[in-house]
């Protein structure tokens, strides 16, 4: 595999910039990956105990720097998952999902042919009920619905509702819009398929993490523009909504874990095919049309390198007239929040998505 070049410590660099500056072959790693320490960030911020716990098993079970390794070896690294699973096996506690919400695998119209998907129920519910159709996270490189199934039962869990999530197709294999093509073709086969799995396809919303809270708010432009039915409601979990490399929380965090700055800038390196991709609307969130959008709810991790871009993709659909809440949870990390098993603070995220998810379903 080629090395790819360090740049200078201390430039200020867009993905953009990024790309142009080392072509099309070498992946972007930024210098900022070499300075300090591993996991601390620059703001000094301190991680919760129970946070950091998982950080120190996902070290312990060999976590190495995305960006030092090919999309196949990345995809067997540890998750943050894999992380809880670890703490949860220390303290002695079952690692198996809590029970109260059943499932079923099943297939979905993706944007080049049919994809999988696994269907959450909440086990003791009647009657059609609201439907979340959920994206997973993993830069749109890593990860599937089993990485991120904590994330959907805690969903079905909280919002009382049916969660489908979508195992769209990655990058480096499919490239971007591949990914963006499968989150809209699923939102638009459950609409018309909600009724077959026990929903309603009157009370359908959004959700993601990460990239899939990307892929969730660039869905709901999409279905805008497409003159399909509003969504309920989107929820975007710590989305990435830009392309700047150079933001605050980006240099405060360029060294964080699970995600910082050299590994968002793989992931884009590894997902778009240049830099027209970068700042196309649809990955850069925070450029796009968002007028017309239904109600939005965004949580954020202050630990995290894309806070900025989420503080100021909030801005920005307040200012085009959408309806947001947003909530921070300080002392977490990006991935805290389907780790309600071990971390305090995801559990209290996830009853708030619960709150806001059931609100719009009324």
């Amino acid at each position: 595999m080629r090395k790819a070049p360090l740049l200078a410590a201390g430039t200020l660099v867009s993905a953009a910039l990024a790309f142009a500056a080392l072509g099309p072959v070498a992946a972007p790693v930024l210098a900022a990956a070499a300075q300090g320490q591993p996991g601390i960030p620059a703001s000094g911020a301190k991680v919760d105990a129970d946070n950091q716990a998982v950080l120190d098993a996902l070290k312990g079970l060999g976590l190495r720097p995305y960006h030092t390794l090919s999309p196949a070896e990345a995809r067997l690294q540890p998750s943050f998952a894999d992380g809880v699973k670890a703490v949860l096996q220390k303290q002695g506690r079952p690692v198996a999902p809590p029970p109260g919400v059943a499932t079923q695998d099943i297939q979905v119209a993706g944007g080049a042919g049919p994809i999988p998907a696994r269907v959450y129920r909440p086990a003791d519910a009647q009657g059609p009920l609201p439907v979340i159709v959920y994206y997973h996270g993993g830069g749109w490189v890593l990860a599937t619905i089993d990485t991120y199934d904590a994330s959907a039962r805690a969903l079905a869990r909280e919002a009382r509702a049916i969660v489908i999530s979508v195992e769209y197709r990655k990058a480096p294999e499919a490239k971007f819009p591949a990914q963006h093509d499968d989150a809209l073709a699923a939102y638009r086969w459950a609409l018309g398929h909600a009724g077959e799995i026990g929903g309603d396809p009157r009370k359908i919303a959004l959700a993601g993490e990460s990239a899939g809270g990307n892929l969730a708010l660039a869905t709901a432009i999409a279905a805008r523009d497409a003159k399909l039915q509003k969504p309920a409601h989107v929820l975007t979990i710590y989305p990435i909504a830009g392309s700047d490399l150079n933001t605050p929380s980006y240099q405060e965090n360029a060294n964080a874990m699970p995600l910082n700055r050299a590994a968002m800038a793989w992931f884009l390196h590894h997902t778009t095919r240049g830099p027209a991709d970068a700042t196309d609307p649809r990955i850069n969130l925070v450029a796009a049309n968002l007028r017309g959008l239904p109600p939005v709810t965004l949580i954020q991790a202050q630990i995290d390198p894309l806070t900025s871009e989420g503080q100021t993709l909030a801005g920005r659909l307040r200012a085009a007239g959408v309806p947001v809440a947003t909530q921070l949870y300080p002392g977490v990390t990006h991935e805290f929040f389907g780790a309600d098993a071990v971390i305090r603070k995801a559990g209290e995220a996830q009853r708030f998505a619960g709150t806001r998810l059931k609100a719009s379903f009324r």
